[in-house]
């Protein structure tokens, strides 16, 4: 299961009531490890000109299970992006970054997403993760 969810908050999604404040605690008190890691990169990205923050140091296994599970999902890695007001992008079982909104048009966006980037980052060390 990716989130734990409250009854309350399960009612609410059944009555489509769900305020992304408090889908985005969900993930929060869920996902800490991903939500934490986003949270510090973002601050990252907030104090330099360079164009995106990322992680580049692996994580423990459940660490590295955290962020597949807020990566993977459409829902929520978009309430992360708004929550902080930033484009996500993401390599391997470790490596994401932050970058500024409307970056998806720059060409170091294009770079760090590209198939040339993702097998430049294949390590033997990360294979099954």
């Amino acid at each position: 299961m990716s989130l734990d969810v409250s009854p309350a908050l399960l009612a609410k999604a059944e009555l489509d009531q769900v305020a992304d404040t408090e889908f985005v605690d969900a993930v929060r008190t869920s996902l800490p490890y991903a939500y934490r890691l986003i949270d510090t990169l973002t601050g990252e990205l907030a104090t330099t000109e360079a164009e995106f923050a990322d992680n580049t140091l692996a994580p423990s296994e459940p660490e590295r299970a955290q962020l597949l599970r807020a990566l993977a999902s459409d829902a929520i890695r978009g309430a992360l992006e708004r929550h902080f007001s930033v484009k996500l992008a993401f390599q391997n079982c470790h490596r994401v970054a932050v970058f500024r909104p409307g970056a998806e048009t720059t060409a170091t966006y294009r770079k760090f997403t590209s198939v040339r980037a993702q097998l430049l980052n294949q390590s033997p060390e990360l294979r099954d993760c």
